[in-house]
Order: C-alpha cells, then sequence, then structure tokens
C-alpha cells in the first residue's frame, strides 16, 4: 500500500475514562466511560461522520485523537506516527496538521482579541514567516472565509454574529496549514440557513487544501451532505459503520434505525414510521452488560445482554455491531474489530 493509499487517521480501541473521586481521601471509585473501545481510520481528503445522542462521547473522541483530552487506553495514530508517545517539540509539529473548529462560536474565541490578532496568533507560534507575510495569509483565509479583511480584521468578537464568528474560528483552524481538522458540533449553534453555507464552504476549502474531517454532529440530515463514511455512536461505543449512502439507504442497527426515522421528511406527501425508543440512556458510570443499546432496543433478543457483539461485515465498508446478523446468517461475517 502506498502512503497516499494509506490512512491519514487511525483509531484503534480508544477509551477515555474519567474518574470520580469522593471520600476524604478522594479515592476513585468509579469512571466515567466516556468512550469505551472505539477503533476507526480516515483516508486522506476524506470526511467521516461521527454522530450519536447527546451525551454518547463523540466530543470526547474528537478530542482525545488531539490529545486535549488524554486517553485512557488505545493507540491513536497520525500519518504514521504515534499522537500518544508524542511529547515536546514534536507533538507541537503534530498539533499545526491537526486542529479543531469548536461547537461554540461565541465561548471559542478571545473576546479581549482582535480578529487579526486571534487569526495570527497560530502561525506566529509556529513560526510560519514575517509578521508581513502572517498578515497576508490571515488576510487571504479571511477573504476565503466570507469575512471582509479591511473592515473586520481589527475588530472583536463581540462585533460579529454567531456565523460570522463559526467563520473565524474556520479560518483560524486553517490558518496553521493543517491537513486535519475535527469539527466538533461546527453548524449546531447556527440557523439553518447559516449551517447551509457553512457546511458548502467545508466543502469548498476540503477540496481547496485537502484537508480531511472528522464531522461531529447529532443531527443525521447535515452529516449525509457532507461525509464520505458515517460511524454512528452509542454510550461511548460505535454500532455501525458504512458510507453515507450505505447507511442512509440501508441502516442495519436498530439504534441507526431509530435515528434515520426521527429525521423529518423534506418532500411533500411522504412520510416514514417513527421508531420510539422507550426508556433513557443509561449511565455511563455503569453501562450494561452485554450489548449497550439491549435495554432500549425494540429487536433485543436473550444474547444481547450477556454478549458483546462484535462487528459483522454487511458489505464493503459496512458493520453493524449487531446479533441480529448472526441471526440472520448469510447477511453478515463476523469480525473482530
Amino acid at each position: 500500500m502506498s502512503d497516499n493509499d494509506s490512512p491519514l487517521l487511525e483509531v484503534k480501541d480508544l477509551r477515555t475514562w474519567f474518574p470520580i473521586r469522593s471520600g476524604v481521601f478522594s479515592r476513585v471509585t468509579a469512571h466515567v466511560k466516556a468512550v469505551d473501545g472505539v477503533s476507526f481510520h480516515l483516508g486522506r481528503r476524506e470526511t467521516l461522520g461521527l454522530v450519536g445522542e447527546s451525551g454518547c462521547g463523540k466530543t470526547t473522541v474528537g478530542r482525545s485523537i488531539l490529545r486535549l483530552v488524554e486517553p485512557t487506553s488505545g493507540k491513536v495514530t497520525f500519518d504514521g506516527q504515534d499522537v500518544g508517545s508524542t511529547e515536546g517539540a514534536e507533538m507541537r509539529k503534530l498539533r499545526k496538521r491537526m486542529q479543531i473548529i469548536f461547537q461554540d462560536p461565541y465561548g471559542s474565541l478571545n473576546p479581549r482579541m482582535t480578529v487579526g490578532s486571534i487569526l495570527s496568533e497560530g502561525p506566529r507560534i509556529h513560526q510560519m514567516g514575517s509578521q508581513s507575510q502572517i498578515r497576508d495569509r490571515i488576510e487571504h483565509l479571511m477573504q476565503r472565509c466570507g469575512l471582509d479583511p479591511l473592515h473586520h480584521i481589527n475588530r472583536y468578537p463581540h462585533e460579529f454574529s454567531g456565523g460570522q464568528r463559526q467563520r473565524i474560528g474556520i479560518a483560524r483552524a486553517l490558518s496553521v496549514e493543517p491537513e486535519f481538522i475535527v469539527c466538533d458540533e461546527a453548524v449546531s449553534a447556527l440557523d439553518v440557513s447559516i449551517q447551509a453555507q457553512i457546511i458548502n464552504l467545508l466543502l469548498d476549502l476540503q477540496e481547496e487544501f485537502d484537508l480531511s474531517y472528522l464531522f461531529i454532529a447529532h443531527d443525521l440530515a447535515v452529516v449525509e451532505h457532507i461525509s464520505d463514511r458515517v460511524a454512528v455512536m452509542y454510550l461511548g461505543k460505535i454500532v455501525e459503520e458504512a458510507s453515507a449512502e450505505q447507511l442512509y439507504s440501508d441502516p442495519r442497527h436498530p439504534y441507526t434505525q431509530a435515528l434515520l426515522s426521527a429525521v423529518p421528511e423534506t418532500k411533500p406527501g411522504q412520510s416514514k414510521d417513527r421508531i420510539l425508543l422507550e426508556g433513557d440512556v443509561p449511565s455511563p458510570i455503569d453501562p450494561p452488560p452485554g450489548c449497550t443499546f439491549h435495554t432500549r432496543c425494540p429487536r433485543v433478543g436473550p444474547r444481547c445482554s450477556v454478549e458483546e457483539p462484535v462487528a459483522f461485515s454487511i458489505a464493503s465498508g459496512h458493520c453493524s455491531y449487531c446479533w441480529l446478523e448472526d441471526a440472520a446468517g448469510v447477511e453478515g461475517t463476523k469480525v473482530h474489530s
């Protein structure tokens, strides 16, 4: 396999657990298992959508990859380099190649810094040219992201709308010339019309700068338009992964089917049966045994509460972590992740 064919990012058995301390001596009494054994890969110039309900661990996955949160175990490899064992100057070089666009365009920008200062901070830290070269670059990026350098570069974040602030966040991520960007709910705080503009901007920038995206979202309609592949998360685990086309046309995991049934139909006269999930999402402190979804699954079987399902390969690049595929026989082949 050539370097161009190999994945840019590989995540293997990633776990990020947060300790719960109690008592006089602050002993660790339990863990919040925010991410509990996640594996996937991301190709060059590819977008992987990571979807699921709020609290399922999507954001923690993105931050663990970048080591904004330190993983408990597992391995993250970026362009052949082990992210977890990289430190010091080498980690600083790696951070230049891996960036993030945060969910909150109001809270992710320093209110005491002008737009020019915010965008030039990264290139200055990484010594990416003279002051005039950096200024030329950020003016070009502002223009490319739909901002007017002449009128906006000396303004402060509070003077902009939510959509404009997110454009500033996108320009900031691009300012250090990354190859991979985590888009952490990058459009969820925006109006629907602005969401479409930002999605189109991200697609254009991906083509122009050869970017790879991990696109984290809870809105499956948004994910469909930007993703090449989609991974569905539930309670810290991936339950189904497929190309966007396969996932939306042939969802196999009961949780994926329930999520897609909740997406409103946009064509007049069309309707679909809603799959209503009973009960609440279990606590990540004490997840249920076997399949973590079995407490809410409408098609639960005896095996589901005892054995944790492995990945069943439905088709090329499409797998579902569900014992229903094993019961179906020819429809799935067991493969260990």
